[in-house]
């Protein structure tokens, strides 16, 4: 289909594909699982929601934390959340599952299995900003349990952040953003002057996200969005040294500061190679994270769209297309390229709050179905290549309305 806007604009307006009412308090945080089989859905009340999307009912409730819910992840065979009660909880995911809730049974059921809590985290929520999980392969000769890394915002100082590893749970950085050193910042006074972190990124420069990072503790940035309206790109690096303190070692690369209102919300692409950000202001702005640029020249760009106010934005894991969720409810799609508006999903009253795209269509090789199949017959049965891709089109999100809606969009590709 055509990506243009007045394609986009002649058709008739979208409708949701479907609409999920699993919760009764405003929907605070979306993840998918890599094989889109899952939604994982969580709200103001602490409970998280797993959601089958072949049933699309849910398959596994629970009261996860006892505040609202910042962040909800699947990470192998666990589940990451991070809750406004100061917790941060890694949970063992369910894979088996009752037949009553393969075949679409409900989340009320009384035998429904739900996970197990392996360990925890004391974190602090006070900024309202989401972990950052960044994801490794299996460790090194020396750390062999080491598989994990974890961005939060510090314990005391929420203007700094902290780097935690998983399982472990060991600080192996703290109060990263501290330091007085690194051009083109130099603080005066010791303390970062842009106010609290809104949100965070963490990464290896030259891997993306579709597949875990290695295990060396080497090239490591976060991308910080701060209530200023500033995003800071840091790099680690002091390689010979695994563990920081006071943010020593942090270089910073560049700041760019777009919003005049704080950050409402952050997204990297899938790639790393660039972010995008909302705010209560009219822009979305674009930072560009890849190498081989001047530190003088300027790394943002803003686009100024006709309404204000967004808290939450999601992008295609191809990288061409994003989705911005307003204060209003809609969701507004736009070309991460040109930011030429691609088309507005209308059905929400109240704030859309979360947004994620589906994981990008890729067929499952002879050895993957074939272990699919052995794990869980009547879960994969039946299911053509030609709705495993049009399944990776889905948009979801998740509003003040406690309910969730389901998109099933077009490619927009010329």
């Amino acid at each position: 289909m055509s990506s243009s806007a007045s394609v986009a604009a002649s058709l008739p307006p979208p409708t949701p594909l479907h609409i999920l009412r699993s919760h009764t308090s405003p929907v605070s945080a979306i993840a998918w699982s890599d094989d889109d089989e899952r939604i994982y859905s969580a709200d103001a009340s602490g409970k998280v929601i797993v959601t089958s999307t072949r049933s699309l009912r849910a398959i596994t409730s629970w009261m996860a934390h006892t505040d609202s819910i910042l962040g909800v992840e699947e990470w192998d065979e666990y589940i990451v959340t991070h809750g406004r009660d100061n917790k941060l909880h890694v949970w063992q995911r369910i894979k088996e599952l009752p037949s009553s809730a393969r075949i679409g049974g409900s989340a009320g059921l009384p035998n429904l299995p739900t996970p197990t809590l392996c360990y925890s985290l004391d974190v602090n929520a006070l900024n309202f900003c989401r972990f950052s999980l960044l994801k490794l392969s299996d460790g090194t000769q020396d750390n062999p349990k080491r598989k994990a890394l974890v961005a939060l915002p510090n314990l005391i100082d929420s203007t700094t952040a902290d780097i935690w590893s998983l399982p472990q749970t060991d600080r192996l950085h703290a109060a990263i953003g501290q330091e007085t050193k690194g051009l083109p910042i130099v603080n005066p006074n010791g303390r970062n002057n842009s106010g609290i972190i809104m949100s965070l990124h963490l990464y290896q420069q030259g891997h993306s996200n579709l597949a875990p990072s290695p295990s060396e503790y080497k090239s490591l940035r976060i991308l910080v969005a701060y209530e200023n309206g500033s995003v800071v790109l840091r790099e680690y690096t002091r390689t010979a040294k695994e563990i920081s303190v006071e943010g020593q070692g942090w270089i910073i690369l560049w700041k760019s500061k777009l919003h005049v209102e704080s950050i409402m919300a952050m997204r990297v692409s899938r790639a790393n190679d660039f972010a995008v950000t909302v705010s209560a202001d009219h822009i979305i702005g674009r930072y560009d994270l890849r190498n081989g640029h001047p530190p003088s020249e300027e790394r943002g760009v803003t686009f100024r769209s006709k309404h204000a106010g967004n808290g939450s934005i999601a992008i295609r894991d191809d990288g061409r297309v994003c989705a911005a969720g307003g204060w209003d409810g809609k969701i507004r799609l736009f070309s991460t390229k040109s930011f030429k508006p691609l088309g507005t999903l209308k059905y929400h009253k109240s704030a859309c709050q979360c947004i994620e795209f589906a994981r990008a269509f890729k067929a499952p090789s002879p050895i993957e179905s074939a272990g699919k199949g052995d794990e869980d017959d009547d879960e994969y049965e039946d299911l053509s290549m030609d709705e495993m891709s049009e399944r990776s089109r889905w948009l979801v999100a998740g509003a003040k309305d406690n309910r969730i809606s389901i998109w099933s969009l077009m490619t927009f590709e010329k």
